[in-house]
């Protein structure tokens, strides 16, 4: 067995291909070509780690020829030389994909030299990738990345639930990744290549729902005025996942039990049954088991839905992902952006960590994408960051109202009034005050947009529009200078 690295040289002249060959092959296994054809027949046969190439190969290109080596599943290193060299030919050889260009005569001490350090940087570049692949088989699952320990067993879970038929309930807060554990099942699974149907049930009405999931009849209700193929028979060989399962109504979940049970649907204003094979994925940020003991949601159903459960964890208790994710986001959205990716800055990562991120995964790449919008550099520092993120009680923290911490503006506070008591003792108009600070905060980070910045506050719209009222802040929010 040959453990030597192995060296293609290809020139025209037969007395330079021999001489580089008996000159090199106490250190290298070497093949040797007078074309491009014989060439790319080792190249493709003897698993060639270095091409040392002339540019001038007869009637053949030596361009071209290390265009098609650099054109291989495996391509190898690739040192040009000539005898005609020029900055404008050695520019193009390596825009080309060159290791390195040399010009004739050779001193073959240099070459030989060069060869090894190209095979030193070739090495490192394998283990890096392999490392990356180690990385990524070991802490990701079709694209959920993570390394904290809560989250291997939901990566293990996934890998054993997926090639099952097995009905799977997605369990956590709004943003940890349920539509990402919902997707890596489909992908895995032993019908991958079926389609993967998402269903939002919380932003459709009840009537809506039903004729989305199953279907209608042409004229089953005013204004069907044809037949409607509905989201289960789409799925039909593949996967349904129902995000929000918690939020359909009584009727339509008696439907889905049939569904889910009998794998037979019938449309709206149809009384004909359809045989369907699907399999459901359901996810929820609510209680179901709380709602099942309250009469809100089927029990019978319920257990239809979780076979198998998997409780993705808040980001709050993985902050070890941080680092990850961050720099995941990093990368995927500077590129978005068409901006140079550098490592995030030594200040930003300490800041990521010491949030609590009540809106997981999906706040912290809106705050990444905020540093990678407000970096003209590149590198992402803790200024670039939004700002909330380095005040004590910024829209993280839970709402005062709520009796969390306290949303400064990250200057000193003014000295208290005679009678007026600390924030620390949560008085009525240090609330108040706190409360409009945080309005204030949502309203500037969303650009003014009430839907935006009232999911950001966790409540509804119409709270918020009632909240601006009462404070006398309709207007104020939208001013960019003082008060005429």
């Amino acid at each position: 067995m040959n453990d030597l690295a192995t060296l293609l040289i290809v020139d025209d002249e037969r007395h330079t291909r021999e001489g580089l060959r008996q000159s090199l092959e106490d250190e290298f296994d070497c093949f040797v070509a007078s074309n491009a054809t014989e060439a790319l027949e080792h190249l493709r046969h003897d698993g060639i780690d270095v091409m040392l190439t002339d540019l001038r190969l007869g009637g053949d290109d030596g361009m071209k020829l290390l265009e098609q080596a650099m054109a291989l599943p495996k391509p190898p290193v690739c040192i040009m030389m000539t005898a005609y060299g020029s900055v404008e030919t050695a520019v193009e050889a390596m825009r080309r994909g060159a290791y390195h260009f040399v010009t004739k005569p050779l001193n073959l001490d240099e070459v030989e030299l060069l060869i090894k350090r190209a095979l030193r940087s070739r090495r490192l570049e394998q283990e890096n990738h392999s490392l990356r692949q180690q990385v990524e088989e070991k802490f990701s699952v079709q694209g959920i990345l993570g390394r904290d320990d809560s989250l291997r067993p939901i990566l293990q879970t996934i890998e054993q639930v997926a090639p099952t038929r097995a009905t799977v309930l997605i369990e956590g807060e709004s943003g940890t990744g349920k539509e990402l554990v919902a997707r890596a099942i489909h992908h895995l699974s032993n019908r991958p290549k079926a389609k993967l149907i998402t269903v939002h049930c919380a932003a459709l009405s009840p009537q809506i729902l039903e004729s989305e999931l199953f279907g209608h009849e042409k004229g089953a209700f005013t204004g069907a005025q044809e037949k409607r193929i509905g989201r289960f028979e789409l799925a039909d060989g593949g996967t349904l996942f129902l995000d929000e399962i918690g939020e359909i109504d009584a009727n339509t979940q008696v439907k889905l039990l049939r569904a889910l049970g009998e794998q037979t649907i019938e449309r709206v204003g149809g009384a004909k049954p359809i045989k369907v094979d699907v399999r459901v994925i359901a996810a929820t940020n609510r209680d179901l088991a709380a709602m099942v003991r309250e009469g809100k949601f089927r029990e019978d159903l319920y257990w239809r839905l979780r076979v198998v459960t998997i409780a993705m964890p808040p980001l709050r208790s993985r902050k070890g992902d941080i680092p990850v994710l961050a720099e995941h986001f990093l990368k995927e959205l500077a590129q978005a952006n068409q901006k140079a990716f550098k490592p995030l800055g030594e200040d930003a990562l300490p800041l990521l960590m010491s949030h609590d991120w009540p809106g997981n995964v999906r706040e912290l790449r809106a705050a990444i994408e905020h540093g990678v919008v407000m970096s003209n550099t590149g590198r992402v520092m803790a200024k670039h960051l939004p700002a909330y993120l380095s005040r004590p009680g910024g829209l993280g923290w839970r709402s005062p109202v709520a009796g969390g911490g306290a949303g400064g503006s990250g200057a000193p506070s003014a000295p208290a009034s005679p009678g007026s008591k600390h924030a620390a003792e949560g008085s009525p108009l240090d609330v108040h005050a706190m409360e409009k600070q945080l309005i204030v905060e949502a309203l500037e980070r969303c650009g003014n947009n009430r839907s935006e910045a009232a999911e950001m506050l966790n409540m509804s719209r119409r709270s918020l529009q009632r909240k601006l009222k009462q404070m006398g802040m309709v207007r104020r929010h939208r001013r960019r200078g003082p008060n005429p």
